[in-house]
């Protein structure tokens, strides 16, 4: 008889709940008995998981913000503790969200139960120090890249690479077409997906920059589109309100639906981010350019330690993608880098050529792999479980 689990997940925001939600299935295929609860979204609830805490109160962005909820989400973590200290899981899952999660993960840890941390914070880019609060806290992290395992090597921090869910959900060869009749596009035009971000301080920055790279483009491409996928109806209405100094340009906005917007494109301009990463597993030629207040630009680059910003070129370990960063990200560079592409095939043919092998790399049926893991973990003391 297989032995009864508890095991108490995190996940702080909606990428965390996606992942929580593979795992939890992954881990429910393996071990039907198994009970989940902790503070989790809605397609982690959906897979019967008790979430304790609303996961949106964790969900904060930005300094201010985070500011004003803080006595909010430090009760939350404290009443958090408390119950999974007195009600003790055989693990706890700590989902990203490293400043909420390890502080939990560190005190149970210290009362005998076993941690996880799943999805490494970037220790290898910048606050490298972090790597000793995570060795208090975790006896696990699991690793969405494959250089990831190496770098906590050094600190003799145990840590598995399980591969990327984004990499398992798209297809090697994504359908353009299909993608294109979706959205309601022709299929015989030129287009250009346009990404400035999801947060307001990135369209600020950005959008206007983004706009007159593409009015560039499209004077010397005068049958090309542009088209827009909008995070949130507030960053819809930012976007339309700078559009209208570029009453020119011929731009489709679309609600949401990124990836599909993605797809439909023959070349993305988008703000550093996990965007990239999504590009590149979509096989999509792109510039990546990023604009920062100069006191926050300032400090970061004193404090990055990875020559590249954005992950295709970090995981290339080369520049295989263009990065327009703060005083490089004018409107002239950026459109002179998206004419190099459009007239020069050669070098979109030996990009899909890496960003190929890079998805191979990352498409390890991360959910099963974790639930491995985790299982592995969970049952190493134990002789009674059934495979």
């Amino acid at each position: 008889m297989k032995k009864r689990l508890r095991i108490a997940i995190i996940a702080g925001e909606a990428s965390g709940d996606i992942l929580g939600a593979g795992l939890i299935q992954a881990l429910k295929e393996q071990y039907p008995s198994v009970e989940f609860e902790g503070i989790g979204g809605p397609l982690m609830i959906a897979n019967g998981f008790r979430s304790l805490f609303p996961m949106e109160k964790l969900s904060v962005m930005g300094l201010v913000e985070v500011l004003k909820h803080l006595p909010e989400i430090l009760s939350i973590r404290r009443k958090t503790i408390q119950y999974l200290l007195k009600n003790p899981p055989d693990m706890l899952i700590g989902i990203d969200a490293p400043d909420f999660c390890l502080t939990v993960e560190a005190r149970l840890k210290a009362h005998g139960i076993k941690t996880i941390h799943y999805v490494s914070p970037t220790v290898w880019v910048w606050r490298e120090k972090r790597v000793f609060k995570i060795k208090k806290a975790a006896d696990l992290v699991l690793c969405l890249f494959p250089f990831e395992p190496d770098f906590y090597a050094r600190y003799q921090v145990d840590a598995e690479f399980v591969g990327h869910t984004l990499a398992d959900q798209i297809p090697m060869d994504p359908d353009q077409n299909a993608a294109r009749r979706q959205l309601g596009l022709s299929s015989d035009v030129l287009r250009i997906a346009v990404l400035p971000g999801s947060r307001r301080s990135e369209v600020e920055r950005l959008g206007s920059v983004f706009f007159e790279a593409a009015q560039r483009v499209q004077q010397i491409h005068p049958g090309i589109e542009f088209i827009i996928p909008c995070a949130t109806p507030t960053i819809r209405s930012m976007l339309e309100q700078q559009l209208k100094n570029y009453l020119g340009l011929r731009v489709t906005l679309f609600d949401g639906q990124s990836r599909v917007v993605m797809t439909a494109a023959d070349l993305v301009l988008l703000a550093s981010g996990t965007a990239a990463l999504e590009a590149m597993l979509l096989k999509k030629p792109m510039v990546v350019s990023y604009i920062m207040s100069p006191l926050t630009w300032f400090l970061v680059k004193r404090m990055v330690k990875t020559q590249w910003a954005s992950l295709p070129n970090i995981l290339a370990k080369r520049s295989v993608v263009p990065e327009l960063l703060q005083y490089d990200a004018t409107a002239e560079k950026i459109a002179d880098e998206l004419l190099t592409y459009l007239e020069n095939s050669d070098r979109t043919d030996q990009l899909m050529d890496t960003f190929k092998f890079i998805h191979k790399q990352l498409r390890r049926d991360a959910d099963q792999v974790a639930a491995n893991a985790v299982l592995k973990r969970i049952l190493s003391e134990t002789d009674d479980h059934e495979k």
